[in-house]
């Protein structure tokens, strides 16, 4: 739960070079939403979204108090935390991934995300790729 924390504020501090040393360099976010529409983003995606959204001075998320972790299980080399928030007003599911390695949790393996709509993503996604809808 440290770790986890550790994470959701230097999201919310948009503390890149934090957010860079957790990921790890295989680190993948697989999200769906009701439609069933998925998009998986590597890290090297998650990283440039963060460092343009420091550049224009903006912000993801406002707090970390909404904050609510449902589970957590410890497997082999792994762990996974399941945590719940409000995002937009919009309640949103995560699994996030941790790797242990040398007796702690070192890097975010993979975060599993449940939204209402991805959409907008799935266009960002494809844009960045140069693919047209």
């Amino acid at each position: 739960m440290e770790r986890m924390r550790e994470y959701l504020n230097a999201g919310l501090a948009m503390d890149v070079e934090a957010l860079d040393a957790l990921y790890d360099p295989d680190f993948e976010n697989i999200r769906c939403d009701e439609a069933g529409q998925v998009v998986i983003l590597t890290k090297g995606q998650f990283m440039a979204r963060f460092r343009a959204l420091r550049e224009q001075g903006q912000r993801i998320g406002e707090r970390v108090d909404d904050v609510r972790f449902l589970a957590t299980t410890v497997y082999g080399g792994q762990g996974t935390i399941v945590m719940h928030r409000i995002n937009e007003g919009v309640p949103v599911l995560y699994n996030f991934v941790w790797r242990w390695e040398d007796g702690g949790w070192t890097t975010l393996v993979r975060e599993f995300t449940f939204d209402k709509d991805i959409t907008p993503l799935i266009r960002m996604a494809e844009a960045a790729r140069g693919v047209s809808a």
